[in-house]
């Protein structure tokens, strides 16, 4: 019983085995953050692969897999494959719409050809379009592109009466073009010297009043204006136009651009997305690629314009600041892999066959509970099924690869780069658990100075009757507790930060003004109440207060530098891959973590214990 109630007073009676708690919190909770944030960080990249590229790889570089419809018709067949879909993967240049002077105009970037629909039901790929409907910015960009388009028919329409309401308009209002001193008569003399009103001037004022425009023309003829472009109609069409991949009323084959590869569009500090004002809208403009057909080994290169339908966003930096995705068969078309006549070599006019389109990667999705391993060695054997019987197939005239062919799980594709994420996330997990040592250190050190304060008191104890053994359970019972309380409060605390560290962080991005006022009056607060615990007469309460004061200082002055520099991104997603740090917290490693601290409190706790325990009484009650 005494136990108990000794330990209790023991831990109630000073300040500092709550030193010792929050010591072990602050060691657990600064583990369980690092390893939360390493682990969700690979499982990131793991969960990115797999959704960016299926379960099973069937790739072939370059040259490409012919047949290959035939190949995903025996894959679908497998009852462990739910989709496969055919791939042509190359590398191009890319010229963006804007002007050099204002941004890189040329990008080296990769492409994939897919089939949107079946690309999606393997990847996900629908879900990571950017753009789900028009917001009202970029809808009035893209009314602007359509009036400028076919200004000179919407001009020929209009009546005299309706240029002069255009040229009063230009005179009147905010940004307004024509000289305000003009009057009326002297606009409809220069109505009547010039029929034609320039877009330019059009331009500049449609930019803040697109309504004016509207009522000008009248909603018959505004309506025929929206109908060139549906997007203008339907808002999430261009939801519609990224999911088919084609743009305009005859549905043109159109191109898909990963987020970051235009550089208009600027990530926020709150994780949206600004286009300069929409000026550089990208599904708003035409982009050029050109690649060379390494194929063929033709010196000429290949070049396409596509209207960009839409942006997509894997959440993987690298994958959207370096890939588009346009149509399957534009990609087999540039890369000289679409399908083409095969003819005699000596009589170039005499047809004997034809050369099929080619892919040179299918991916391919597996059923849920179907691992990745399970199904890759099912489409090895499909896939060596598929060969065999076409290269005993004499009126197939092309057979496809038998060697070379890369058959392999999204995490063997992705190898090279997840198995350093695993190592370093090992290598962080064994640093980091050194705190373990500074938790039994910390332990040991104000155990040990407990046992000197207390020699008396246990002195007492052992001339009543108490055993060694009673008196070391005293210190052993003390740093469970002290373990224990500091594991719980250390989960809390580090839980607490991870699942709040996006939050954390875009508050450091873009600190609150309300923030540095608070901080700054805390400071003040504390700044007084140091100035009068310094007339006390003591030295202990100035010095704590001193140390608070200095404490709340530090955390104002360093609020007010970040609002003054207007905040600081330090998970940069150029550097860390992805968008937004992992804030899911590791329970495995958690628990194991608040394990390690109670163990290692109790190693701390040992030492002082068995000194406690060889306390002789005699001594100990001559004990000054």
């Amino acid at each position: 019983m005494y136990h108990a109630l000794l330990t209790n007073r023991y831990l109630t009676s000073r300040i500092i085995p709550f030193i010792a708690v929050a010591a072990v919190a602050m060691c657990v909770a600064l583990v369980i953050i690092v390893v939360s944030v390493m682990t969700g960080f690979l499982n990131m990249v793991k969960s990115s692969g797999r959704t960016l590229m299926g379960d099973v790889v069937v790739s072939y570089p370059v040259s490409g897999i012919p047949h290959y419809e035939k190949l995903i018709e025996m894959i679908e067949e497998l009852p462990e494959a739910e989709v496969a879909t055919p791939v042509v993967d190359s590398f191009c240049l890319l010229k963006m719409p804007y002007p050099d002077e204002e941004n890189r105009q040329t990008e080296m970037v990769q492409f994939w050809g897919i089939e949107p629909a079946s690309f999606a039901a393997v990847t996900g790929f629908g879900d990571s379009l950017h753009w789900r409907e028009l917001s009202d910015e970029h809808w009035a960009r893209l009314v602007g592109d359509v009036v400028k388009k076919h200004w000179e028919s919407i001009h020929d329409g209009l009546d005299d009466d309706q240029r002069f309401s255009l040229l009063r308009w230009f005179r009147d209002g905010p940004g307004a073009i024509a000289n305000p001193d003009m009057s009326d008569e002297e606009l409809r003399q220069i109505l009547a010297q010039s029929q034609s009103i320039p877009w330019e001037v059009v331009y500049r004022r449609l930019r803040f009043q697109i309504d004016v425009l509207e009522n000008l023309l009248g909603p018959e003829r505004w309506q025929q204006i929206l109908a060139y472009d549906q997007r203008l109609i339907i808002k999430n069409q261009i939801l519609e136009d990224g999911l088919t991949m084609t743009r305009g009323p005859n549905r043109d084959p159109a191109m898909v651009l990963g987020l970051h590869v235009s550089e208009a569009n600027l990530r926020q500090q709150d994780g949206s997305y600004d286009t300069y004002n929409g000026r550089w809208f990208m599904p708003g403009f035409e982009v050029t690629l050109t690649t060379m057909p390494v194929r063929s080994g033709l010196a000429d290169p290949e070049s396409y314009i596509f209207p960009v339908a839409n942006e997509f966003q894997s959440g993987v930096f690298l994958i959207d600041d370096t890939r588009v995705m346009i149509p399957l068969a534009e990609a087999q078309r540039l890369t000289k892999l679409d399908e083409a006549k095969i003819v005699d070599d000596f009589d170039p006019d005499q047809v004997v066959g034809v050369d099929p389109a080619r892919a040179t990667m299918v991916l391919v999705r597996a059923v849920e509970g179907v691992t990745p391993d399970h199904l890759r060695d099912l489409v090895n054997e499909v896939y060596k099924n598929f060969s065999d019987a076409l290269f005993l197939d004499p009126e197939v005239k092309v057979k496809p690869p038998s060697f070379n062919v890369g058959i392999m799980t999204w995490e063997q594709q992705q190898a090279q780069f997840i198995g350093p994420v695993e190592k370093e996330r090992e290598l962080m997990r064994t640093l980091f658990s050194l705190v373990y040592i500074v938790c039994a250190g910390l332990v040991l050190a104000i155990f040990w100075a407990i046992v000197y304060e207390k020699t008396r008191d246990i002195g007492i104890l052992r001339s009543v009757g108490a055993s060694r053994i009673g008196i070391s359970w005293i210190f052993l019972r003390y740093g469970l507790i002290v373990g224990t309380l500091g594991a719980i409060f250390g989960f809390g605390l580090g839980s607490l930060i991870v699942i709040n560290i996006n939050i954390i962080h875009n508050a450091m991005g873009n600190p609150p003004k309300w923030l540095a006022y608070v901080l700054g009056t805390m400071t003040l607060i504390s700044l007084g109440l140091t100035l009068w615990k310094m007339t006390s007469g003591k030295l202990l309460p100035p010095v704590l207060s001193a140390l608070v004061f200095f404490v709340l200082l530090l955390m104002t002055s360093g609020v007010a530098f970040l609002i003054k520099i207007g905040g600081a991104i330090i998970w940069n997603p150029e550097i860390y891959y992805f968008t937004v740090i992992p804030n899911e917290v590791d329970l495995g490693s958690a628990y194991f973590t608040m394990a390690g601290a109670v163990l290692f409190s109790l190693v701390g706790a040992f030492l002082p214990a068995a000194k406690a325990a060889d306390v002789d009484p005699v001594k100990a009650l001559h004990y000054e």
